[in-house]
């Protein structure tokens, strides 16, 4: 068996390559496919296939692709491209190699989220449907990272900032988001399936800065934004207008509820609970 983990070198691609490992897969049966492939030393001297491969150069993913048995497609994160015409480079090489499963990284509630980026993950999803390839779509929900790793800077501040409103959203850790995905490439019968991945504790933002406070001993409070005031932030840090428009339509997606994932696919596919808002934010402060 071949598995080939597109999108490899990004974190959450990391973490799935780690997560195969663990899971005691041969490294010589990975094979690690991105961009900047000297980001993939530490694994490819444990024995991993790496393979150099840009989303817009077919011929580079037809070659990476070469001999696979399983395919993790990770959404490309180039969001200010046309995410669903990379992706669609993807399944076709895919679909030519004749693959036994392709797994796409997808967006929480995708058939009903109206966010940016859902809209890429919704085209991309329907491009699935037509390609007469198996596949299996995992609809990511939020990653806790996305607030942790600016931990630091909110407890400077003492404030999370957002345009997420009341909304409640359970997110995950990337890890958690990994360990999914194994199970989904290592398991049988996966091919059809769509599973909605979402931690088992749903929360506002609100409630989110009362965790970070009660973990950390700094009290943080969330400061709700308009979108338009909060792509000012965003634009303020040095993160481009366009990418800050991306991001607070996302937390305005978080406030129409539109992130919330339904069910517990996510803890029945890893065998364990998901990790804790406490707990990310422990893990944040850990590694610090």
């Amino acid at each position: 068996m071949t598995i080939v983990i597109t999108g490899a070198t990004g974190k959450l691609g990391r973490n799935v390559l780690q997560a195969l490992l663990d899971s005691n897969v041969p490294a010589t049966e990975i094979v690690a496919a991105g961009r900047s492939i000297e980001k993939l030393e530490d694994f490819a001297t444990q024995g991993v296939r790496v393979a150099a491969m840009d989303y817009d150069d077919p011929a580079s993913v037809a070659a990476a692709l070469t001999g696979a048995t399983k395919v993790l497609l990770i959404a490309s994160s180039e969001v200010c491209k046309d995410r669903p015409g990379q992706h669609r480079t993807v399944i076709e090489a895919a679909k030519a190699e004749g693959v036994e499963l392709l797994a796409y990284t997808s967006n929480a509630n995708a058939d009903i989220n109206s966010t940016i980026l859902g809209q890429d993950h919704k085209t991309t999803e329907a491009i699935l449907a037509d390609a007469g390839v198996p596949y299996t779509l995992l609809r990511n929900g939020y990653y806790f990272e996305n607030w942790t790793e600016q931990l630091q800077g909110t407890l400077a501040q003492g404030v999370l900032m957002g345009a997420g409103g009341n909304g409640q959203v359970n997110a995950a850790t990337r890890r958690d988001l990994a360990e999914a995905a194994v199970a989904v490439l290592l398991g049988e019968n996966q091919a059809g399936k769509v599973y909605e991945l979402g931690g088992d504790a749903a929360f506002t933002m609100a409630d989110f800065a009362a965790e970070i406070t009660a973990v950390t001993g700094t009290t943080v409070v969330y400061k709700d934004l308009p979108a338009a005031e909060y792509v000012g932030l965003l634009t303020s840090f040095g993160i481009p207008e366009a990418f800050a428009g991306i991001l607070a339509d996302a937390d305005q997606g978080l406030a129409r509820g539109e992130l919330l994932v339904q069910g517990n696919d996510l803890r029945t596919l890893i065998g364990r609970p998901t990790t804790t808002p406490a707990d990310a934010v422990r893990a944040a402060v850990a590694a610090s």
